[in-house]
């Protein structure tokens, strides 16, 4: 399953979007449910992983290869900093057991997921 998840700047789950099938690239689903649109459209700025290189100017990735320069190891260290907040609520969400072996349709996913993010903000701001 492939679920798109947009985070706050503190970490907090704001969006998820509905799922496609496990298969289909993580820039691809973004750009199938306009988030790079939606991105350049308001101006914000994004900090993704290397699965979206070449998705627009404003979603920063991190530079691929093993040798380095200096200043582009710098920069992915603060990059990594940055998008980690991100990963953590990722993590939180697939803390949920019930997300992490769902064998169902992409219909039924989408609704759980929903359903686990609401829950989720819901504990959280308790």
């Amino acid at each position: 399953m492939n679920v798109q998840v947009l985070t706050d700047p503190f970490g907090r789950p704001l969006w998820a979007s509905p799922a496609l099938p496990g298969a289909a690239h993580d820039l691809t689903a973004a750009r199938e449910h306009g988030i790079i649109d939606a991105l350049v459209d308001a101006g914000l700025k994004c900090w993704t992983d290397k699965a979206y290189q070449g998705a627009a100017s404003n979603v920063r990735v991190p530079f691929k290869g093993r040798r380095l320069k200096q200043w582009k190891r710098r920069h992915n260290t603060t990059h990594a900093k940055i998008r980690c907040v991100g990963e953590q609520a990722m993590a939180a969400l697939k803390g949920w057991r019930l997300l992490r072996k769902l064998r169902c349709s992409t219909n039924r996913i989408t609704a759980i997921v929903k359903a686990v993010l609401a829950l989720h903000l819901a504990a959280a701001s308790g």
